[in-house]
C-alpha cells in the first residue's frame, strides 16, 4: 500500500479532495524527481507523457518563437503544468526549466483523467487552476501589446514581489537577458530601465538583489504603462 501521497504535506488543492484510496492509487502511479537549477523538466515539441506537478521549487515556462525565445511565466510551487498538452495535443508546447532546486511529481495521465471523471471536487479545483492560468496569459498578452518597456518591467518586479516572494526585498531569479525575454524587451533596455528606477529611488539594486523603495510609484508605472 503506497501512502506517500496520503501523507504528503505539499498537496495541491485538487489532490486534497481525493479520497484515501485515490491517494494510494496516485502514489502508485506517480514518480517524484528532483531537478537542480538550470535542468530541463519538460522540453518543447517533445511528446507529453505525464501530468507535471511542481511540488517544491521555482521554474520558468519558456518557448521558442519565430525570432527568439520568450519566458511565458515564472511559476512557484505548488502547481500543475502542461495539463492541456498531455490530455489533448500530446506535444509539449513549451519547455520548463528549474531556476531553483525543484521537486516534480510526474503523474500517469490515465490515472489523472480517472480522478477528473470520478471525483467532481478534484475536477473543480483543476478547472479553477486552468482558468487562473488562462486569465494570467490573457492579461499578460494585453499588457505586452499596450505597455511601454518601463510598464512591462514594473509589472515583472511587482509579480516577483507580490506573487513569487511576497516581499519587497528579493533576489531576482533571472538574468537581464532573461528578464528581457519575459518582458519582450532587449537586455540593454532592461538595464536602462532598472537604472532609471534606481536613480528615481523607486528600487535599490545590488547585482540581482532588489529592494522596492517606493511601491506606489512602481504600481503607478505598471498601471499607466
Amino acid at each position: 500500500m503506497n501512502d506517500i501521497c496520503y501523507y504528503c504535506q505539499k498537496k495541491s488543492k485538487a489532490t486534497g479532495k481525493l479520497e484515501q484510496k485515490e491517494l494510494q492509487k496516485l502514489g502508485h502511479y506517480c514518480n517524484q524527481i528532483i531537478f537542480n537549477h538550470g535542468e530541463r523538466i519538460l522540453i518543447q515539441n517533445d511528446f507529453s507523457h505525464n501530468i507535471t506537478y511542481i511540488k517544491e521549487g521555482l521554474v520558468k515556462v519558456h518557448a521558442k518563437g519565430i525570432k527568439r525565445e520568450q519566458i511565458l511565466k515564472i511559476v512557484k510551487s505548488p502547481c500543475y503544468l502542461g495539463i492541456p498538452a498531455t490530455l489533448s495535443s500530446k506535444i509539449n508546447e513549451f519547455s520548463i526549466t528549474a531556476i531553483s532546486k525543484t521537486i516534480v511529481c510526474f503523474i500517469q495521465p490515465d490515472v489523472f483523467k480517472d480522478f477528473v471523471i470520478n471525483n467532481g471536487n478534484f475536477a473543480y479545483e483543476i478547472i479553477i487552476e486552468l482558468c487562473k492560468n488562462e486569465l494570467y496569459y490573457f492579461n499578460k498578452a494585453l499588457n505586452q501589446m499596450q505597455k511601454q518597456i518601463p510598464g512591462k518591467i514594473a509589472d515583472a518586479l511587482l509579480y516577483f514581489s507580490d506573487v513569487i516572494y511576497m516581499d519587497t526585498c528579493f533576489e531576482l531569479p533571472l538574468t537581464r537577458r532573461e528578464l528581457g525575454d519575459m518582458t519582450c524587451s532587449s537586455r540593454e533596455s532592461v538595464s536602462r530601465v532598472l537604472n532609471d528606477f534606481c536613480k528615481n529611488k523607486i528600487i535599490e539594486l545590488n547585482n540581482r538583489n532588489i529592494k522596492i523603495l517606493n511601491k506606489a510609484s512602481l504600481e503607478r508605472i505598471a498601471e499607466t504603462g
